[in-house]
């Protein structure tokens, strides 16, 4: 869908900031040594979450300065294994740490977006081959995601009607029966959680042509944008 000049694309970029703002003041009020405790991620701390979301966030920021130049990058330096080499870095920081870094991956993410209805937001990236208003859902997708994930007190509840549908739409390719009549049942948070591979709150079912089925194995996470 074209969301490079529309109110969801401002809705997207307004709810990202306010996602990313309100874990960077869940963090805030943590120990010192918060970032060692579990994360919702397998083998991630918190830290590690924090490390990776301000990480993306200067990744995704890098993709709108350079088109805005009229260049492409790739997000990473390094690529993925940069990528990789960087969270374990910025894992260890202690709470402060985190948090300056989450306020100046904030502080980068508005400076470089432009304007609403700007045709920057047209421009080709390197990010997944798409143009620049992918890379802000992107980060709508990775701010309120990975707020759940440290596990600093924000829940499913932070999701609003218009995100739990944009991940819908998202990730139903990771159904392998998309398109065949398959329907999820569930609350909304619920059925978007579980999309991305998060616990739901409650119960997700599987439904095709009335009749309940078991809930199918989920394909891996789209390496595209969504069609627009």
């Amino acid at each position: 869908m074209a969301m490079t000049d529309s109110p969801a694309l401002t809705h997207a970029l307004d709810d990202a900031d306010a996602a990313l703002g309100t874990l960077t003041e869940a963090v805030r009020d943590l120990p010192a040594d918060a970032g060692a405790a579990p994360s919702a991620l397998p083998g991630w701390t918190r830290g590690h979450v924090l490390a990776h979301v301000a990480n993306v966030a200067a990744a995704l920021a890098r993709q709108a300065e350079y088109a805005a130049r009229g260049e492409r990058i790739e997000p990473y330096d390094g690529g993925r294994p940069g990528r990789d080499a960087a969270i374990e870095a910025a894992a260890t920081r202690a709470t402060g740490e985190h948090v300056a870094a989450l306020e100046t991956a904030r502080e980068r993410l508005a400076a470089a977006w432009p304007a609403p209805g700007d045709a920057l937001w047209s421009a080709p990236v390197a990010y997944r081959d798409g143009v620049l208003a992918d890379v802000a859902l992107a980060w709508w997708r990775e701010a309120r995601i990975h707020a759940v994930d440290a596990l600093v007190g924000l829940g499913l509840n932070t999701w609003d009607d218009a995100f739990c549908a944009h991940l819908r739409d998202f990730l139903a390719v990771r159904l392998p029966d998309y398109g065949a009549g398959l329907e999820l049942v569930g609350d909304r948070r619920d059925v978007a959680a579980w999309l991305a591979g998060r616990e739901p709150a409650g119960p997700v079912e599987a439904v095709r042509e009335g009749s309940a089925v078991p809930l199918p194995d989920l394909a891996p996470w789209p390496s595209a944008p969504s069609p627009r």
